[in-house]
């Protein structure tokens, strides 16, 4: 039994755009330091003694930055699994469990994540790799610290506590009355969407509820080539959809390992805000900025100096060719200017500025 790191890097990152750009996606960017979020993903999983060299599962378009910025901290991939188009998380694990042996454990990680515990996240994955051994199906449920909207949540069968325990509900995403009831009862856990189990068990759950994703992911494997197997346009027969619905929601054999590790999936802006290091102020500067009288904001300067006077719960992203301004709670409407902006075909959205 080998444990084979599968690193998910299919994402675009479009509510942090101008920095994350359709050519170059947030997992590419240097997000909370000198490591892009791909670096700092392999890095967190790599001190396992047992831990493999890891399975890549990425856009076409994207195979070339990412072993330059694998190399640059000397890792080589086992395998890059190259996506003609992105189909969501569920083929791209079947894809990744069709290429490692039956007995390995897959620890299925999106590389746009990021944990600030990084021993207590390794711990975690230990206590999951023994379950998976037996054949379960773990994923990561973070214990929520406030009633969040944004997120799908996992129900347990009593109040959470410590380790490996039975999934009772995968839910949606609530509304704000029902996050907060979720919070109150303790039975509650955010999705993290990281998983861990042992090849073969995906495999089988996979072709026992979705055969169909099984079928058109084998059928666009071909041959492997190494290190870059460019998948077939038979991938894009495969129904878009998460590992979440497609097995982990129908399977009798999901458990979860509750999590306090100072977990973000950087989904917006204002998570980044959230997680950064803040000020007396409560604001978070990077790059060449000057602040005055300001409050609780999120400034980044990539190319010139920012100046920002006598605001508060704010954003405020520069680079050398777009300049982004919001309101922190208006975060998740990046998105709706992006489509805009891509409707008009725009450049900026879809390349880094030189």
């Amino acid at each position: 039994m080998a444990i084979v790191p599968v690193l998910l890097s299919g994402g675009s990152g479009t509510r942090l755009w101008p920095l994350s750009r359709a050519t170059a996606p947030k997992q590419l960017q240097r997000l909370l330091g000198d490591e892009t979020m791909v670096q700092a993903t392999i890095r967190r999983i790599r001190p396992l003694a047992e831990a493999s060299p890891p399975v890549v599962v990425c856009n076409h378009a994207h195979v070339e930055p990412i072993l330059d910025q694998l190399a640059e901290i000397d890792v080589e991939p086992a395998l890059v699994l190259a996506e003609p188009e992105g189909r969501n998380t569920a083929p791209a694990v079947v894809a990744a469990a069709l290429v490692t042996d039956p007995d390995d454990v897959l620890v299925v990680l999106p590389a746009d994540h990021a944990i600030r515990d990084a021993d207590g996240f390794r711990q975690a994955v230990t206590e999951a790799v023994a379950a998976a051994a037996d054949g379960s199906l773990v994923t990561f449920g973070i214990r929520p610290t406030r009633p969040e909207t944004g997120y799908g949540y996992i129900r347990v069968a009593g109040p959470v506590g410590d380790g490996v325990v039975p999934v009772e509900a995968f839910v949606e995403k609530p509304d704000a009355e029902t996050a907060a009831s979720y919070l109150a009862s303790g039975r509650y856990l955010w999705n993290s969407g990281m998983f861990v189990f042992r090849s073969d068990a995906v495999l089988g759950e996979a072709r026992r509820h979705v055969p169909e994703v099984v079928t058109a992911v084998e059928a666009s494997l071909g041959s492997l080539q190494r290190p870059v197997t460019r998948l077939g346009p038979g991938f894009g027969e495969a129904p878009s959809i998460s590992i979440d619905y497609a097995v982990m929601e129908r399977t009798d054999r999901a458990k979860v390992v509750p999590l306090d590790v100072g977990w973000s999936d950087v989904g917006s802006w204002n998570a980044l805000w959230e997680i950064e290091v803040r000020d007396e102020d409560g604001n978070v500067g990077r790059g060449d900025v000057v602040l005055e009288g300001v409050a609780r904001s999120y400034v980044r300067a990539e190319s010139r100096l920012v100046v920002v006077v006598g605001l508060e719960d704010v954003v405020v992203v520069e680079t050398s060719d777009a300049v982004l301004v919001l309101d922190r709670e208006a975060a998740q409407d990046v998105r709706k200017a992006v489509e805009r902006l891509r409707a008009e075909g725009r450049p900026e959205v879809q390349q880094p500025p030189s």
